[in-house]
């Protein structure tokens, strides 16, 4: 059995990354996943290339699954209220279909 959710990406500095995920949860999302994200913007190139002493020039791409629309909708309003003025972020949200429906 399938369910349509809804799928939360975020695409933004590393440096973020334990705020955004503080924030996800707070907003009551139940799950998340991390990766390494590189490429280039409107903010110059990004990569997470070689190790370096500094992840400052590093992105992340987080996505979170929901039940409904109405949360990845709030989870976007705070990260817009929060981040998207002083830092390197975007958020994009579409839905899908999970396979596992009980899960959300």
């Amino acid at each position: 059995m399938s369910q349509q959710i809804w799928k939360l990406v975020i695409v933004a500095e590393e440096i973020l990354s334990k705020k955004l995920i503080k924030l996800i949860k707070a907003a009551g999302a139940t799950g998340y996943t991390v990766n390494a994200a590189g490429g280039e913007g409107s903010r110059n190139v990004r990569s997470t290339g070689e190790p370096s002493v500094s992840h400052t020039l590093a992105n992340v791409k987080i996505e979170v699954l929901t039940g409904t629309r109405e949360l990845a909708d709030t989870i976007t309003r705070e990260i817009e209220a929060k981040y998207y003025a002083d830092f390197s972020i975007i958020t994009y949200i579409y839905p899908v279909e999970a396979l596992r429906d009980h899960k959300f």
